[in-house]
């Protein structure tokens, strides 16, 4: 099998496809389960996904001999191992990941022929080779609403009946990351499919588990039943109470970033984040290099808008600004839903958009995981590559990813 590590017999082993830079591995790893092995094709986010949880020695792979720990399409997998992937049939428990879904998202423009809302194909592809007994898909809310003028059915609808005929019972809900000690309103379509085989009562619905196992998840942490607010998780990153120190670029001209000191007051979930640190000062608190101009414009959006609510027309004219995005942070709330674009929020109380890490605080990426790779990207090649806020924004937040491995473990230990 592996070089990395033996196998343990007892843990549910799961695949990760599309696995980005390892939200949902990270989350299936700490509710107890082994990976084989993930997939990712951009060679950033597959780096940060490499150095946090294939390389240090909180290591959880059993990553195959035959398989090369880089980069990979989905589809470059299937042709060159398709049969080393047959002979891996029986023996995993769980296909986990989420097709890309720009295509899909209500938040953006919705384009019903992106090619990457064709990637679930090859995702069932998988599925069909690799015969797991569950499955757990997680995307946008836009996965489940049919496109504007269009009578095809919802691809959320497609993917289930593909997935009924390989013998599968699928169930889907929403899930509000809030719900689950994640400070972020963001609700996401889940999708979890069993063998029908493993199903023998009528009333069988993972959700319930769900549902019922949130209060004991939530206490097991340590974190209060109700939803945790912005400043909990990001408070001690504040420019005025750290200070700044250099980070790139020249002395004067160059970027900086947040100074870190450790704060001895910490909310529960801060205490959550900076488990496993080992006193370490978190990475990616490099500051955007705003200009003069660009901050008095933040200071004034910071005056006249509501926390939490979007500029409305009449704002925006006020301030000049045709971005139909923006949004200051309430500091006593969740965020709203984090995007891939760094400067669709406001910091609450200080005039910049938020850093890398103050955007993985709100995903609940603990402060041990580092992200790699460059910050920012733009114009073509902004579909192309996932610099570190692409990352981050696109992941799945760790803490749901946990709550979600649990109720499946659950249906595993069962079997």
């Amino acid at each position: 099998m592996s070089t990395k590590q033996r196998s343990d017999s007892s843990k549910g082993k799961y695949i990760d496809l599309f696995s980005g830079c390892g939200g949902l591995s990270l989350g299936l790893r700490n509710a107890g389960w082994q990976g084989v092995f993930a997939i990712e094709k951009d060679p950033m986010a597959f780096s940060t996904f490499k150095h946090n949880l294939i390389d240090n020695k909180d290591s959880h792979f059993d990553w195959p001999e035959w398989l090369p720990i880089e980069e990979a399409t989905i589809q470059d997998v299937l042709e060159k191992h398709k049969k080393e992937l047959v002979s891996l049939r029986g023996h995993v428990d769980l296909i986990a990941g989420g097709p890309p879904c720009q295509g899909f998202s209500l938040a953006g423009k919705r384009n019903e022929k992106d090619p990457r809302n064709k990637l679930s194909e090859e995702y069932i592809k998988m599925v069909e080779i690799v015969s797991p007994k569950f499955i757990l898909l997680e995307n946008v809310k836009g996965f489940d609403s049919s496109f504007k003028n269009s009578s095809k059915k919802p691809y959320s609808m497609v993917v289930k009946a593909k997935l009924e005929k390989l013998g599968y019972k699928v169930f889907h809900d929403y899930i509000c990351s809030a719900d689950f000690g994640v400070p972020q309103n963001r609700t996401r379509f889940i999708m979890i499919a069993v063998k029908r085989e493993l199903i023998s009562s009528k009333d069988f619905n993972p959700f319930s588990i769900i549902s019922n196992t949130r209060r004991d998840f939530l206490l097991s942490k340590k974190l209060p039943l109700r939803h945790i607010k912005v400043s909990e998780a990001i408070g001690d990153l504040l420019v005025s109470t750290n200070g700044l120190a250099y980070h790139s670029g020249s002395e004067s001209n160059g970027f900086k970033k947040i100074d870190y000191k450790k704060t001895r007051k910490q909310s529960s979930y801060l205490k959550v984040m900076r488990s496993g640190s080992d006193g370490r000062s978190p990475n990616s608190l490099r500051l955007a290099r705003h200009r003069d101009t660009t901050i008095e414009k933040f200071k004034k959006i910071q005056k006249i808008c509501k926390p939490g609510i979007s500029l409305n027309d009449s704002m925006r004219e006020q301030i000049g600004t045709k971005k139909q995005a923006i949004t200051v942070l309430n500091a006593n709330e969740p965020s709203k839903t984090l995007t891939t674009l760094p400067d669709d929020l406001l910091h609450y109380c200080e005039p910049r958009i938020l850093t890398v890490r103050e955007m993985a605080r709100i995903q609940s990426f603990p402060d041990s995981f580092r992200i790699r790779g460059k910050y920012t990207t733009g114009g073509e090649r902004r579909t192309m590559e996932c610099p570190r806020y692409t990352q981050i924004g696109n992941a799945v937040p760790p803490l749901l990813a946990e709550a979600l491995g649990i109720t499946i473990r659950k249906l595993f230990d069962k079997g």
